[in-house]
């Protein structure tokens, strides 16, 4: 009776020793399932052109103007849910003021801008007969405490130039998103030097600031 007691408790011991060892095993699958979901998103995002687009600030001492620059095309190359590789194309063609009215002086501002006025004048600013594209190559994404850091090449008036800004991202199965903090780019550094009393010294208060306020937001889909 006693042997019939021992070996029905030991019978029972080592089911649930082997009901445990199954139950360990499938939650470590499971985790491992989830983690590989999570990191294993990879591939190629193109930019919504509807979304993406470049808010900027200019000042000077009588005030600041406000505009967008489009974003004409580009992507995001994902891998293992990182962002590694991203060539974007800005239309510097569709230069835009947003604080001004027809009335104001928007138009005129506008072709100043662009360069597409008198020939005196086509290369104070950006010249777009010339350069009606700029672009922005990533180079590398660093992220600290979950805020990340864009490091890439601008390249405006055939001149490039390495800048890094942060911003956020977000990356799912679908989407790609990065919205940059407002960050100051030099223009002088791009030769758009108009106006500039770091590179003209009689200026007296007719000068316009070397530093434009940028903000990012582009948007990709696969």
């Amino acid at each position: 009776m006693k042997k019939n007691i021992l070996s029905l408790a030991l019978i029972t011991i080592l089911s649930l020793s082997s009901c445990k060892k199954e139950a360990s095993t499938n939650d470590t699958e499971n985790s491992t399932e989830t983690t590989t979901t999570e990191t294993a998103i990879s591939g190629k995002y193109s930019v919504d052109t509807t979304f993406s687009i470049i808010d900027w600030v200019g000042s000077k001492p009588a005030g600041t103007h406000t505009g967008t620059i489009a974003i004409k095309e580009g992507d995001f190359e994902i891998t293992n849910g990182k962002i590694t590789n991203g060539n974007f194309v800005i239309d510097m063609t569709s230069i835009t003021v947003t604080d001004l009215t027809e009335d104001k002086g928007k138009t005129d501002l506008e072709t100043h801008l662009k360069g597409i006025g008198d020939k005196e004048s086509e290369d104070h600013f950006f010249n777009t007969a010339k350069f009606p594209t700029s672009t922005f190559k990533i180079n590398s994404v660093s992220e600290t405490d979950g805020k990340f850091t864009i490091n890439g090449t601008l390249t405006m008036k055939d001149i490039s130039k390495e800048i890094s800004f942060p911003a956020k991202v977000s990356i799912n199965e679908n989407e790609v998103s990065l919205i940059s903090d407002s960050f100051k780019i030099d223009r002088t550094l791009w030769g758009v030097n108009y106006a500039s009393k770091s590179i003209f010294d009689d200026l007296k208060d007719k000068f316009v600031n070397d530093e434009i306020e940028l903000t990012i937001k582009v948007k990709a889909t696969k």
